[in-house]
């Protein structure tokens, strides 16, 4: 496993925030528990890092397929710098768990190129809701950390000299 020896939320430096930036979080709201907890992750880490209150937006999607299309919404509504879309889908007993990551992997990806924005996959994946709550805020740290500080590396790359 990927994040066994890693603790997600061990985030090192990050960039100083440019005051004109504006990040739109999108959340699921399927699997509130970890969604919740993966929110409470990305916006501390952007807040730590010095984004102001009003720069940072919230939408609410009902589950993590929606993600792409919240996360064209909150580019085209609030002319985002970046977004964060920010996930929880739990391996079931059908292929629909398959069928709806890959979904939206693609769409997060589409949207990202689409726009020329850093549109940035906090969607977890996993196999059951251990697992989710080890990386939403338990053992493994929080993916939405992890997510926040992906935004703000790519913003201060986009701008770099």
């Amino acid at each position: 496993m990927a994040t066994e020896n890693k603790n997600l939320s061990d985030l090192g430096n990050l960039p100083k925030v440019n005051a004109d930036w504006t990040i739109v979080v999108v959340k699921s709201a399927w699997n509130e528990e970890i969604t919740t907890g993966l929110y409470n992750g990305a916006i501390a880490t952007l807040k730590s890092a010095g984004m102001a209150d009003d720069k940072i937006k919230t939408m609410i999607v009902p589950g993590s397929f929606e993600l792409p299309l919240g996360a064209q919404w909150g580019i085209e509504k609030y002319e985002a710098d970046a977004v964060i879309c920010l996930g929880s889908v739990i391996r079931g007993e059908t292929a629909h768990f398959d069928y709806v990551c890959q979904a939206v992997s693609s769409g997060v990806k589409d949207v990202s190129l689409h726009y020329n924005v850093p549109v940035i996959f906090g969607v977890l994946t996993d196999d059951n809701i251990e697992q989710s709550r080890a990386r939403s805020g338990g053992k493994h740290g929080n993916k939405g950390d992890e997510a926040a500080a992906t935004a703000l590396l790519m913003l201060q790359l986009r701008d770099q000299d």
